[in-house]
């Protein structure tokens, strides 16, 4: 049986900028089409501009407030708000808010760096 619990879970960076623990995922579990991560933004950050190819995401805000922009459109986001990012969508996430940014991050198939693009600026890839 696979639980993991929050304290237990290493952090790392994903590709785009955005701490991460990854709770479920074909790393360390027998889910293999999915992965479930808490994230976190401090306040005043955001992930870097980017898109996945091949992956779906959801973000689940659980605490703090932020603006989610997809492609040119910007909202604000808060505690209990979900938030479909489909495959080839550029999107980021930014903490306006004063507290950390905290929200579950649902990617099918599970995350990886490789299906990560980032974008500049100038809206131009990055290579990485």
């Amino acid at each position: 049986m696979d639980i993991h619990n929050i304290n237990d879970v290493p952090a790392f960076t994903t590709k785009d900028g955005s701490v991460i623990r990854e709770l479920l995922a074909h790393r360390n579990s027998v889910i293999s089409k999915q992965s479930l991560a808490e994230a976190r933004i401090a306040p005043g950050l955001e992930t870097q501009p980017h898109y996945h190819p091949l992956t779906e995401e959801i973000y689940y805000i659980l605490e703090g407030v932020g603006e989610m922009t997809i492609g040119k459109e910007t909202q604000p986001v808060g505690p209990g708000d979900a938030i479909a990012i489909p495959p080839g969508a550029i999107h980021m996430i930014r903490n306006s808010g004063e507290q950390i940014l905290l929200f579950l991050c649902c990617c099918a198939p599970s995350y990886e760096h490789h299906d990560t693009v980032l974008i500049n600026q100038n809206g131009q890839e990055i290579d990485s």
